[in-house]
């Protein structure tokens, strides 16, 4: 049942239908790809410095802000989370080579556990620069307290949700400082994407620039493209219906699969909980990645050549536009020091991790995907992973996965520090 500042919300938006919000979300899609493609001699200068992923992710954030749709009452994404995400990583999956994917290396684990260290370290840094200015956020007493919000936002830059209500338990966080941070974590984690993905888009150019050594990505992009060529076709409808059976069907699997492993670990194991292995999503999103990389040794994979990763990419874009659509940029006016100490943790975070790269000479990808891992979780990695090349998603939910198992520790581990600075 909604609450009453919900159902404030929801009165005042121009659009609270959700059939009506997907169709203004997928028009707002539609237009943005018909401006990228038009020969146009501004539209080629805009997106030559705004990429068109950018703008599905922002414009329906903007539509929220100013109230025409209302993302937080919306259960778009919950849907698209649940039904595309895996249905995308299972389509992404198809025309994969797992063994390229393993030669790309140690690169990207470094930067991955770089950017654990910059949200462990960034967290009491960015409390102890905010302290001179003001006092009162160092105050360690109280459910309330800075310090504790802190710390379920570290669990969730590290892991996800599930670390991130395992940090509210373990340090007993007041909903009130909890629910700050929530709006800290969403507002400054999406600005943290919206600039990765601005990277990627001329990851080319900065790589070509550093000499990092791209022989890796290259020889996987061209694998996943031969077999594009080799298998190119017209699709059919009966084409299409395979492709959607494999993927829903694959994405059902996973649901029911997750609906008896969930309990089953909850009811014998546990302790397991630690590592968010009793997350349902953690499940999902593990066995949709797991079926697709099967299929990639079968003959689904010559569905790539009718346009299986095309769909799975119409699935993302549909996600990111959900995932923008619940951005609130007003929040940021409410409390204003606590985005300025997220973007100056954010900011420790990203500036560790280009320093890393530059230093071991990595593409940009591994610092971008490897931040994202971190930041946003399997939800959004595959997305930014995606940005580089479809065939790269994958690399985004492996690093993913591996952030869950993380990020309790880390969000422990993290929570103790600012305890220390405060004098908790």
């Amino acid at each position: 049942m909604a609450t009453t500042a919900e159902t404030e919300t929801i009165n005042t938006a121009m659009i609270t239908a959700d059939p009506v919000v997907l169709g203004v979300l997928v028009v707002v899609l539609g237009l943005i790809f018909m401006s990228e493609n038009s020969p146009h001699t501004f539209w080629k200068k805009f997106y030559t410095f705004v990429p068109a992923l950018l703008l599905c992710y922002f414009i329906p954030g903007l539509l929220n802000t100013f109230g025409v749709i209302n993302g937080e009452a919306s259960k778009l994404y919950p849907m698209a989370r649940d039904y595309l995400l895996p249905l995308a990583l299972v389509l992404l999956c198809l025309a994969c080579d797992l063994n390229a994917i393993l030669r790309l290396g140690p690169k990207a684990i470094i930067l991955f556990l770089t950017g654990t260290v910059g949200v462990i370290l960034g967290a009491p840094l960015a409390l102890w620069i905010m302290g001179f200015f003001d006092p009162s956020l160092l105050n360690p007493d109280g459910e309330n307290a800075i310090w504790r919000g802190m710390s379920t936002t570290a669990g969730s830059w590290i892991g996800g949700g599930a670390n991130q209500a395992a940090m509210k338990e373990v340090y007993s966080v007041g909903a009130d400082v909890f629910g700050k941070f929530v709006a800290v974590d969403v507002i400054v984690a999406n600005i943290w994407m919206a600039f990765l993905l601005f990277l990627a888009a001329r990851s080319v150019k900065i790589d070509t620039a550093r000499g990092a050594d791209t022989r890796a990505l290259e020889d996987l992009r061209e694998r996943v493209e031969k077999v594009q060529l080799e298998n190119t076709r017209i699709p059919k409808t009966s084409d299409l219906i395979q492709i959607l059976a494999i993927g829903l069907g694959a994405t059902g699997l996973a649901h029911w699969m997750t609906s008896y492993i969930v309990p089953f670990i909850k009811a014998n194991a546990p302790h397991l909980e630690r590592y968010s292995l009793t997350a349902n999503f953690f499940w999902v999103t593990v066995l949709a990645t797991t079926f697709g990389l099967i299929l990639s040794f079968t003959r689904a994979k010559k569905l790539e050549g009718a346009g299986a990763s095309k769909i799975g990419s119409v699935a993302i874009y549909i996600l990111v536009a959900t995932i923008g659509m619940q951005m609130n940029l007003n929040t940021i006016f409410s409390n204003p020091e606590l985005f300025v100490l997220g973007l100056i943790w954010i900011g420790f975070h990203g500036a560790l991790m280009l320093l890393m790269a530059w230093w071991i000479k990595a593409p940009v990808f591994y610092m971008a995907v490897g931040s994202q891992a971190n930041i946003g979780g399997a939800a959004s990695a595959p997305i930014v992973a995606s940005a580089f090349h479809p065939a790269l998603a994958p690399v985004g939910v492996l690093l993913a996965v591996f952030g869950y198992a993380l990020g309790t520790y880390g969000g422990w581990l993290c929570g103790q520090l600012l305890r220390l600075l405060v004098g908790a």
